[in-house]
């Protein structure tokens, strides 16, 4: 039995058909066929009753599907194990929100390197919604989010508080400016469009970055406003040009932490990142 076989077999159960499936596997839909056929001789047993164009699940194929999962998800755990050969050998996936990588990550990653000196580092950085599915994906080994996370395959350490504020440029007024976002999939731009609708704006409108400093940049000559981290504002080159004013705790405070697969390897690298994150908090009295 083939995993090849046993991965399409998941995708056209999880797709709901042989074409959906085929797109996503990007193959053909005679390669799709051929597999499942396949895996129904092996086993003796049909797998999908078929109804019309339509497919739908037999007994014998409810139970395979348990076992499929099983086996890729330990197929998906072995390949991350060689990877992580040591502490200090293999490659570690991060993904990261651009603000935190911009305020908290680069100490961490220096306290990695030190620790674990031969480990590859790969840094991706995505909006919260995109990195969650990254992780449950398998393709990043953890990610730092706005939380909180709550979901069954995910583990979330919170690690910080940001504090997020409102910014705009000196001299205008935000009620009367369009509201500036990073793309969907943003934690903070929920809270923003709250905040905006909270405070009654004249201007509903908003304009979507892909950068920090694009967005930054724009408020600083008067373009928008925003909601931001404050240390992020603070740290930014545009700082002088901008003014920051605190937003109610509801809107203002966010959660922020790693997210790793539950039941992923336990691996060195990341104890190390946590600690690195923790060891950069700013204290507070």
């Amino acid at each position: 039995m083939e995993l090849i076989a046993l991965r399409t077999f998941q995708a056209v159960v999880e797709e709901g058909g042989i074409l959906a499936a085929s797109r996503k596997l990007n193959t053909v839909q005679s390669n799709v066929t051929g597999r499942i056929r396949k895996l129904e001789e092996e086993l003796g047993a049909e797998l999908f009753f078929r109804k019309g164009r339509g497919l739908e699940l037999a007994p014998s194929g409810r139970v395979l599907l348990d076992y499929a999962r099983r086996m890729l998800l330990l197929e998906r755990q072995t390949a991350t194990a060689v990877r992580q050969v040591g502490e200090s050998v293999g490659e570690l996936r991060i993904g990261t929100m651009e603000t935190f990588a911009a305020v908290h990550l680069p100490g961490a990653l220096k306290a990695v390197r030190a620790a674990h000196p031969g480990l590859e580092l790969r840094v991706s950085s995505e909006t919260t919604s995109t990195l969650t599915a990254m992780v449950l994906d398998h393709k990043l080994d953890c990610a730092f989010v706005a939380g909180p996370v709550i979901h069954p395959a995910l583990a979330f350490d919170e690690l910080v508080v940001e504090e997020l504020v409102q910014v705009h440029a000196a001299g205008s007024d935000p009620v009367l400016l369009p509201l500036i976002l990073f793309r969907e999939g943003c934690a903070y731009r929920t809270r923003a469009i709250a905040w905006q609708r909270a405070q009654g704006h004249a201007v509903a409108d908003a304009m979507e970055f892909g950068t920090l400093e694009g967005i930054l940049g724009c408020i600083a000559v008067g373009l928008g406003w925003t909601l931001m981290p404050r240390r992020v504002v603070e740290q930014s080159a545009h700082a002088a040009d901008l003014v920051v004013a605190s937003v109610p705790d509801q809107f203002g405070r966010v959660p922020t932490g790693m997210i790793r697969l539950r039941e992923g390897p336990a691996l060195a690298a990341l104890d190390t990142l946590r600690a690195g994150i923790a060891a950069a908090r700013p204290v507070t009295t």
